[in-house]
């Protein structure tokens, strides 16, 4: 299952690798209790939001949705504190949060600032 997610971690980063101006852009780097797919750190903190993408291909065995995929790549954000790298340079406020899920031809993306989903545990 881990092959197609990482295509699409690929894909995704070709996307963004023109926002480097903006951001330090890492990848699969340790943070809190885990390794988050994608962090986008803003070299400017007032001016632009810090991001975190976490990236799941669905697996029906255990989510009916996509819609669940995204969330469960979201609460893996939250619950493994992927966030506190950021945290040091980004109020909380500016930390936003974005689940990917993918099925075959089919991508969901959802999310939000990380304090919207930390009152929801």
């Amino acid at each position: 299952m881990k092959q197609p997610e990482n295509f699409y971690h690929g894909f995704v980063l070709g996307l963004i690798a023109d926002l480097r101006e903006l951001y330090k852009i890492t990848s699969n780097r340790e943070s809190g209790s885990g390794r988050y797919d994608v962090l986008m750190e803003p070299y400017d903190a007032k001016l632009d939001d810090g991001i975190i993408l976490e990236f799941k291909v669905h697996d029906p065995k255990k989510e009916k949705s996509l819609a669940d995929t995204v969330q469960t790549a979201i609460r893996q954000i939250v619950d493994k504190k992927y966030a506190v790298v950021l945290e040091t340079k980004c109020s909380r406020d500016r930390i936003r949060v974005y689940g990917f899920a993918f099925r075959g031809k089919e991508v969901l993306i959802d999310g939000g600032y990380i304090g919207q989903f930390e009152e929801t545990k």
